[in-house]
């Protein structure tokens, strides 16, 4: 019985990393060149990797190294937060051009905080210094053997999955806050669809012609044509987790819907943050005024927050993650 390819898994995406660094080295603004192309979703990948061993094996170094992926994703999320809504904001005549020039600055301090931290932490070292630092500590693991890796894997999917439904377990849950609820809900529901690209065939989808009439409803085009749905092919693998297809596609959809919402409540907030900043309004007035320049169409964040009870409490009172598990496999 092979070895897991846990250590395969790491290098496939360090090496896609490795090759990006190299690259953005020779940038005048490596961490502009970074974000233009897409870094943060191979770092989403290694992050994701590092939850995932950190999990099955409890090692410290997976932690430490699931913090140095997320601190560089975290940044290049900022950079993307304030740039795609200068973007946008640039395009609408109503929007104030102070609001877009506040944005904008803000994109090029976050972009300064990427290049800072990549000299800082030595992404951008003539030898590669971090990532054969990385190589070299995952070269100290006791890798399980694939069978026992997926039995494993599939402990802690239940746990995630366990995890999920205690934060919304509390008596009467109701959303309060964009980020710290919506955002953070989207964002432990999104690492469930993330851990079967990142682990590149480990994770299968299984189809079943008969599925509940419930789920119709998340079965749309849009979400069953998704390119996020497509899961790497099994490869060289023998040993998976199977999930439910279905089920899965409604996970897709529950991470869909709650990225539009959330990222409608922060269109209102960025545009609040900006009026504070660059007009000296309290925290009410700003709020109003951002009401006012996003125009009758924008619904509120109480609104927006009261949407995204309604299609959880929906969600999960049909138990859909208690289902997404099918158990795990083996070919002989």
């Amino acid at each position: 019985m092979k070895k897991e390819n846990g250590p395969a898994l790491f290098n496939f995406f360090l090496d896609k990393l490795e090759g990006l660094l190299n690259k953005a080295s020779r940038q005048k603004n490596p961490a502009l060149w970074l974000y233009r192309n897409d870094a943060r979703t191979t770092l989403f990948m290694l992050e994701a990797l590092a939850r995932l061993h950190a999990g099955i094996y409890k090692e410290h170094r997976f932690v430490k190294l699931e913090v140095q992926f997320k601190l560089l994703e975290d940044i290049l999320g900022a950079i993307d937060y304030y740039d795609v809504f200068a973007k946008e904001f640039a395009q609408n005549k109503k929007i104030p051009a102070t609001i877009t020039t506040y944005l904008q600055a803000q994109t090029r301090e976050k972009i300064q905080e990427l290049n800072e931290t990549l000299i800082q932490k030595k992404w951008l070292a003539e030898n590669n210094d971090r990532i054969n630092k990385i190589r070299k500590k995952l070269n100290k693991t006791g890798w399980m053997k694939e069978g026992a890796a997926i039995k494993a894997i599939h402990e802690f999917y239940v746990e995630a999955i366990n995890h999920i439904l205690v934060f919304l377990g509390k008596e009467n849950f109701h959303f309060e806050n964009i980020e710290t609820d919506v955002h953070e809900l989207r964002r432990k529901l999104r690492w469930l669809s993330i851990y079967p690209q990142a682990t590149l065939g480990a994770i299968q989808l299984s189809k079943t012609k008969k599925y509940p009439k419930h789920l119709t409803k998340y079965l749309t085009k849009e979400t069953v044509t998704s390119p996020f749905n497509k899961i790497p092919a099994a490869g060289s693998n023998r040993h998976f987790l199977l999930l439910d297809q279905n089920y899965f596609y409604a996970l897709s959809w529950m991470i869909a819907e709650l990225g539009r919402l959330k990222d409608s409540g922060l269109r209102v907030i960025v545009i609040k943050e900006a009026l504070q900043e660059t007009a000296s309004l309290n925290d009410t007035m700003a709020l109003k005024k951002a009401y006012q320049i996003t125009g009758n169409k924008q619904l509120t964040i109480p609104q927006l927050l009261n949407k995204s009870d309604i299609i959880c409490k929906t969600y999960f009172k049909e138990k859909n993650l208690e289902h997404l598990i099918i158990g795990v496999s083996r070919i002989k």
